[in-house]
């Protein structure tokens, strides 16, 4: 449950108060100490995730991304000291540790055979073994991806990467991964970080992070947090995604990788180049060793692209004679996307006890889109195969937008004894920016057209008179010119004290903190639509269609003509006067800013008794909530404000049991919220006539009480099998809604905006499997299976008016909710070949609600496979060349209306192939 408080400002102080009393309380033991690394043999590399324990007092650690491990505050005394890495036998050493001194005792994985070593850091069964051993150690429910297995699936983006992992599915643009969704619950319940800082959303109402921004050539791996435990934001109700960045500290030597790939589209029959060089190496400064580490990387990937659409965008009427279409559009899409990264990491150590970083990544996505249309609105709706008479325009959109993201983070930690101080201060920027652009330049037909039919109702095939492709037949009639910019900026300052003690026998640690964020978003647009040409002096010649038509483009979804000159579109505006034509209401009323200060503090504790280890505490988070924007009542403007305080309280429990070294089980219960969306709450209203559409301020935030019980047992190299269920109840759901006819609003005939439902509910189950066959004979046992499925199921209760029946509501699934979606991939590898093949599956999913009143309006995706393929074949030890498969099934994209028989979007994307080089250097 969730916890409401009313303002108090001393109830922060007094919990860090009580908390930090907490801490020295404890009984106090001598200031001994055990430190140490590890790595593997022969490569050196570290090995992260580890765990490493003192048997005899039931205390233990887990291996940092530098495979070191600090053990403090053990009393004087013989230990038996064990390393836990999953692949090889248990490690045990006998130490001995005395009162004020640091014992040094560093590990290293000595495989039976340099096979064995390689399945375990590098390769198909490497990349996994890592990311498992983060799972088994951590005290909450993760996944995780290491760098090393993003390269072994053709994936673009992060989107893409994490969309393999079990409990995980992507949204995408065009074919391309873009919003990552967590255990049924879309994009914009989930929060992301990058080296656990605060993402901004460069997108302009969102608070959702569009993942295909950063490539994934840049990243060390990737970290899911499907449980939150009280140290981290609160802020999601599906998981929390982590992005980390590259450190020097993660090698153990130089380390250099150069890429070089070529990509070919068959649909566009374009090709694209891409390049990165990521490189890292540790010095000595001063009386230390190998004490400071940079790391770096560049990345630059322009690939070009398109698809083919055929849309009606819910344009059916349904009526007793069956569906009659009434609208439907030819969309062909040319597109050229360029990603560029930077990443720059410095790390320092002074001394044992103290670690400093500064890390930094920026990362620039242009997007340049030509969109060119054929739209088709019959005067009175047909039904498939008959003939009738329609509206036929001829539409182009050029636009170019970039978007771009920054994040800074200057921190360390500081150690003294059982005491561990860490602290940071974080910058992070996201922006979007359209320049000026043709928005959308509208070329309508002369006189209807008559004769215009179609045949199939999920894929409509339009048939037309031969004048449909004659420019002669169509006149320049709008031309709409935007831009648009978007700016999110976070400031944070986070600090943590953490004390480790004993309680009797048992091992205890204790945590309390407090963070700050500050941020900002503000949207600007502007509007000019130039119209009525004959009026300003446009001869008959100016306004022919023929003056701009250009050659069409290759479109394999119907006949679609000509297309449209867009340099030839912008020149005919130029001479005109802008200010004429611009367009105050559309300008105006999407402008906004809004302010979020968020003000948190926590304590936790955790405790060891036996084979279990509980872990419990509570957040509480204070939330200051400003914004400004603009209210049309249809004669005159006026700027708006609205502004809110509130607050939460939320706790968790976390439970790790272990049957055995390798076999545990799980179970959690924890608190989130997500605050509305920025679109959502801006204080906007427009009237227009008997229609209103406004934001709502007054939206609470919503909130989720979860619970988790799960079940992981591991099995050797890169094996495991786990299963999991997943209850999430969310109070205060938000929807959008009409309020005409309600008190307040009954003058109007339509008056949406947003609200706040009752509650919602997902139940859930996650599988997951994987095994490197190596108890098969050579050369079998190269083979490695693995899978994973989650099936969830939703409900969420919408409230509307009715004019005749009043107060109404209707129950849907979560949107972007998929009740199943999974993944099965088939490997293999030797230590000079690599392969594999993977499917990825997503059932259909509400994608929207078209009217919350009647379920025939609501938009569904149709459930998707897709298929990739990569293969890979290493030169010598540090070149390898590979061929990759994007897409091999040619999957399309398929939004319906209620009935999968008919169409709201169908897209198809063509295959993409790969060829590369990559040369590296351990």
């Amino acid at each position: 449950m969730t916890l409401h408080t009313k303002k108090k400002p001393s109830f922060k102080r007094n919990l860090l108060i009580g908390a930090i009393s907490a801490l020295a309380a404890g009984e106090t033991w001598a200031d001994g100490q055990i430190r140490g690394q590890l790595t593997a043999q022969l490569s050196g590399l570290p090995l992260q995730g580890s765990r490493v324990k003192i048997e005899e007092l039931n205390v233990s650690a887990v291996t940092a991304r530098d495979g070191r491990f600090v053990l403090s505050g053990i009393a004087a005394g013989d230990y038996t000291l064990s390393v836990s890495y999953l692949g090889v036998e248990t490690l045990n050493r006998q130490v001995s540790v005395r009162d004020n001194e640091t014992l040094i005792s560093n590990f290293q994985i000595a495989p039976t055979t340099p096979n064995t070593e390689y399945l375990i850091v590098l390769g198909q069964a490497g990349s996994l073994n890592k990311a498992l051993n983060r799972q088994r150690s951590a005290d909450n429910v993760v996944s995780a991806v290491a760098a090393d297995a993003i390269g072994q699936l053709p994936d673009t983006n992060v989107s893409e990467a994490l969309q393999r992992l079990p409990g995980l599915s992507i949204e995408r643009d065009q074919g391309e991964g873009r919003y990552v969704r967590v255990r049924g619950l879309g994009p914009d319940y989930n929060a992301v970080t990058i080296n656990g800082v605060s993402l901004p959303s460069p997108d302009s109402g969102r608070r959702a992070v569009a993942l295909d921004v950063i490539p994934s050539d840049l990243l060390e791996g990737l970290v899911v947090s499907k449980t939150l435990t009280p140290d981290m934001d609160a802020n999601a109700l599906g998981g929390s995604i982590d992005i980390q960045s590259l450190s020097a500290f993660d090698r153990d030597d130089m380390f250099y990788s150069f890429t070089a790939e070529g990509s070919y589209n068959d649909l566009t029959e374009e090709s694209s180049p891409k390049l990165a060089l990521t490189a890292s190496d540790k010095f000595s400064i001063g009386s230390g060793e190998d004490n400071f580490g940079i790391a770096g990387g560049i990345s630059w990937y322009d690939r070009s692209f398109g698809s083919d659409n055929i849309e009606t965008g819910g344009g059916w009427d349904f009526d007793d004679d069956g569906a009659l279409l009434e609208e439907v559009e030819q969309r062909d899409y040319t597109i050229s996307r360029e990603r560029s990264g930077l990443t720059l990491n410095l790390d320092y150590k002074p001394s044992e006890n103290t670690d400093l970083y500064w890390r930094n990544l920026f990362s620039k996505y242009t997007d340049a889109e030509v969109r060119l249309a054929n739209i088709f609105e019959y005067e009175d709706g047909v039904m498939a195969g008959e003939e009738g008479v329609a509206e036929i325009e001829r539409e182009l959109k050029d636009r170019t937008e970039t978007q771009e993201i920054f994040s800074t983070s200057l921190g360390g930690t500081t150690r003294a004894g059982n005491w561990t101080l860490d602290y940071r201060a974080a910058l992070s920027e996201s922006g979007e920016d359209e320049p000026e652009h043709v928005s959308g330049a509208v070329f309508a037909g002369s006189d209807a057209f008559a004769g215009v039919s179609f045949t199939d109702t999920v894929q409509p095939w339009m048939y037309t008179p031969a004048n449909f492709v004659d420019p002669a037949a169509y006149e320049l009639d709008e031309v709409e010119w935007a831009s648009s910019q978007t700016n999110d900026e976070e400031r944070s300052f986070q600090f943590d004290i953490t004390r480790d003690m004993f309680v009797g026998n048992n091992a205890v640690q204790l945590k309390v903190g407090g963070k700050y964020r500050q941020r900002e978003k503000d949207n600007d647009v502007s509007v000019w639509v130039f119209g009525d040409f004959d009026e300003h002096g446009f001869s008959d010649e100016q306004r022919s269609f023929s003056a701009y038509s250009a050659n069409g483009p290759d479109y394999t979804l119907g006949t679609f003509g000509p297309g449209i000159n867009a340099n030839a579109v912008a020149g005919a505006i130029a001479p005109l006067d802008k200010n004429e034509f611009y367009e105050e209401e559309d300008s105006r009323i999407e402008d906004f800013t809004v302010q979020e200060d968020v003000a948190a503090a926590y304590a936790m504790g955790r405790i060891d008794i036996g084979n279990l280890r509980v872990l419990g505490g509570v957040r509480y988070e204070d939330t200051d909530f400003n914004a400004a924007g603009t209210k049309y009542d249809g004669d005159e403007f006026s700027d708006t404000s609205a502004s809110k305080q509130y607050d939460h309280i939320l706790p968790s429990l976390h439970a790790r049991y272990s049957l055995g070294e390798n076999t545990q089980m799980r179970a959690s219960w924890s608190n989130a919220l997500v605050r509305p969306n920025f679109e959502q709450v801006a204080p906007f209203f427009v009237i227009d006539d008997e229609e209103a559409e406004f934001g709502n301020p007054d939206l609470e935030a919503m909130e989720s009480s979860n619970l988790d019980v799960g079940f992981e047992h591991y099995m050797g190299i890169a094996g495991v099998f786990s299963a999991f269920a997943y209850y999430k109840e969310i109070d205060n759901f938000i929807y959008q809604t009409d309020l005409a006819g309600t008190p307040g609003f009954t003058e109007y005939d339509e008056a949406v905006t947003f609200a706040n439902g009752d509650e919602a509910e997902i139940l859930g189950a996650e599988l997951a499997l994987s095994k490197q066959l190596d108890f098969l004979p050579a050369p079998f046992n190269g083979l490695l299976i693995s899978a994973n499925a989650t099936f969830s199921d939703s409900e969420a209760t919408l409230d509307y008016y009715d004019e005749d029946d009043g107060a109404m509501s209707r129950t849907i699934v979560m949107p972007s909710q998929s009740d199943t979606t999974g993944n099965l991939s088939v490997g293999y590898e030797s230590s000079s070949f690599s392969v594999r093949l993977a499917a990825n599956y997503k059932s259909e999913y509400l994608l929207e609600v078209g009217d919350v009143s009647d379920s025939e309006e609501d938009v569904y995706v149709d459930a998707q496979t897709q298929l990739d393929l990569s293969a890979r074949y290493y030169i010598t030890d540090g070149v390898q060349v590979y061929l990759e498969a994007m897409n091999l099934t040619d999957e399309p994209y398929y939004a319906y209306l209620n009935d999968r028989s008919y169409n709201a979007q169908y897209e198809s994307y063509g295959m993409t192939f790969k060829m590369g080089v990559t040369v590296t250097n351990f």
